[in-house]
């Protein structure tokens, strides 16, 4: 348990000195990793009716922060806990570049 609470400091702590790293991401990348983001999020991030919120509007920093957010556990959602469990720093950053990008 001590160690789960360590990753979530860490991570917070790494976003919060380095909040601006995720600026670094590749929109191209993100691009090819979000197949899998558009069933629920829709092609051009505008939402579905019946899956997924809209992330049209929202800026790369909301986006990293929400996807990281998922993956250490801060936020919960069954939905995305699967699809963010596999995520890098690097592709979490790619996404974030490519969604706020739209």
């Amino acid at each position: 348990m001590k160690t789960r609470w360590l990753a979530i400091a860490v991570t917070a702590l790494a976003l919060g000195i380095a909040g601006p790293a995720h600026a670094a991401g590749d929109k191209a990348a993100g691009k090819a990793k979000a197949g899998i983001c558009k069933g629920c999020h829709g092609k051009n991030g505008e939402g579905t009716k019946s899956n997924g919120p809209s992330l049209a509007k929202l800026s790369e920093a909301q986006i990293a922060k929400a996807l990281s957010d998922y993956k250490s556990g801060a936020r919960k959602s069954k939905r995305m806990a699967p699809v963010v469990k596999k995520l890098s720093s690097s592709d979490i950053a790619n996404l974030a570049a490519y969604w706020g990008a739209l």
